[in-house]
């Protein structure tokens, strides 16, 4: 058996969980992160990850890989997508900001647990798409638009979490701007091609921003208008 969808997608579907979880207590030291909380651990299982994926790589539908969706795009790996949001802290009455849509996954995990999502998008038929799969899924609390996510979702903010699913060689602003006192905002900083540093941007309850770097990632960049 291969580790994508050569069984039953939810005995798949359950495997993926248990390697999230061991990378997840694996990187504990880096990440501060040891263990997937129980509402993360439940999004991760409501979500199916096959619904997302393109049709001929659907034989790698629960493998703990990041996969190619088109537009030169890829959905992330299962385990980035747990960990960014545990790192978010989210409350279930949270807000949260994401930027790149993709293929609506990540999305359609955070609205598992926070109360409303808006997600920014800047390939038209990626985000067109995503709608149909959040839609089909009955998940009715992400509001997905078109746009340079490096401005952010300004009508919208402040946010009590800001992710990034795309690499910036430098943290945009706006995004800091939109962030709540008490929030946080996860976004991978680096050049294009190379490895990455995923960060946690945290603004305490006086606004003051902190940042720390946990662990080397690589994503597709992060196309802005102006930054």
């Amino acid at each position: 058996m291969t580790d994508g969808s050569a069984a039953a997608p939810e005995v798949n579907h359950r495997a993926l969980l248990e390697r999230v979880a061991a990378e997840i207590r694996d990187t504990g030291d880096a990440t501060g992160c040891y263990a997937l909380s129980e509402r993360v651990r439940q999004a991760l299982l409501a979500v199916p990850r096959h619904r997302f994926v393109p049709v001929e790589r659907q034989d790698w539908a629960y493998a703990n890989t990041p996969l190619p969706i088109g537009c030169g795009q890829t959905i992330s790996q299962p385990f980035i997508v747990a960990l960014m949001t545990e790192l978010l802290i989210p409350d279930p009455a949270a807000t949260i900001l994401e930027i790149g849509t993709g293929s609506g996954y990540q999305s359609a995990v955070l609205a598992r647990v926070v109360r409303q999502v808006y997600s920014i998008e800047r390939i038209p038929e990626l985000a067109e798409a995503a709608v149909v799969r959040l839609h089909a899924l009955n998940i009715n609390n992400v509001a997905v638009r078109v746009g340079d996510g490096a401005q952010g979702w300004a009508e919208q903010a402040p946010f009590d979490g800001i992710i990034v699913t795309a690499a910036a060689q430098a943290v945009p602003p706006a995004l800091v701007a939109q962030l709540k006192p008490g929030g946080r905002l996860v976004i991978p900083v680096g050049e294009p091609g190379q490895t990455q540093d995923l960060q946690v941007i945290a603004k305490d309850e006086q606004g003051t921003v902190f940042r720390r770097s946990l662990l080397p990632v690589v994503f597709v960049p992060l196309i802005a208008e102006r930054i």
